[in-house]
């Protein structure tokens, strides 16, 4: 049989049966020959024995255990590892996102564009809720990458994307915190004078739960890639030996600790 022409990845902490209506619209929406990972972890998360009893009755649905540490970025890296198609969509467990749309971003970058983002602050685009700061200052952000780093969307900070499987593999993900994998690979992706497209989106804030996101710890990172988007452009060896640099420091650093 054909392999699936996306992965969804769906990084997960402590959903429970948060999660089920999120999936319900997920495979209502989605068309296209798909595997979906949900990536939690630890083997204690609330989410596993819901996606498991879920996975019975829906076989394009898998339970991975996240082995690269915690934190929504490792997850969303080894989600993306783990995928087995040509285009990865990575959205969020809490129901905020479009799952409608994620037939459109992957046909965006079967098109022929290394990453694909749904767009709060585009024409057609809109945010609901949240909080009125984090939301400042991502829209800030996005219109201000659009047009002076010419980053090719409006809505860089946003975490629902669609990425070529392979450009994410060639250049790596150096992010390990929190959210901001989808500004670092839609930075990288300008320095490569990589194409990167936007579709408008409309977001709501979860209705269930709380949310992980952490804006006084996460923004430091956020604008580490921020600035890395107006630099001049890199290929992809030199954007992979950045990465092996800073693993390698990452490493020594741990060594040096341990001892």
């Amino acid at each position: 049989m054909p392999g699936p022409r996306v992965s969804i990845v769906i990084p997960a902490y402590n959903e429970g049966t948060d999660i089920v209506p999120v999936l319900d619209r997920l495979f209502e929406a989605v068309s296209l020959p798909c595997e979906v990972l949900v990536v939690v972890d630890f083997a204690e998360d609330e989410t596993i024995p819901i996606v498991e009893e879920y996975a019975r009755d829906e076989l394009r649905l898998r339970l991975v255990v996240n082995t690269y540490g915690r934190g929504p970025a490792n997850a969303i890296r080894f989600g993306i590892d783990t995928a087995s198609a040509p285009v990865t969509v990575v959205t969020m467990a809490d129901g905020c996102d479009d799952a409608r749309q994620i037939d459109d971003l992957a046909r965006l970058v079967e098109r022929g564009v290394a990453v694909a983002a749904a767009s709060r602050y585009m024409a057609g685009g809109q945010q609901v809720g949240g909080p009125y700061l984090k939301g400042m200052i991502s829209k800030t952000a996005g219109r201000s990458l659009r047009v002076f780093a010419r980053i090719g969307t409006r809505d860089a900070t946003n975490s629902f994307k669609a990425y070529s499987t392979d450009f994410v593999r060639e250049v790596g993900i150096e992010s390990r915190a929190g959210f901001e994998i989808g500004i670092e690979l839609t930075a990288k992706a300008r320095r490569l004078r990589r194409p990167v497209a936007e579709i408008p989106t409309i977001w709501l804030d979860r209705q269930a739960g709380v949310s992980n996101f952490r804006v006084a710890q996460w923004i430091p990172k956020y604008f580490k890639w921020y600035l890395y988007a107006f630099g001049p452009r890199l290929t992809a060896e030199q954007v992979r030996a950045r990465q092996d640099r800073r693993s390698l420091s990452r490493a020594t650093t741990t060594e040096t600790k341990e001892d």
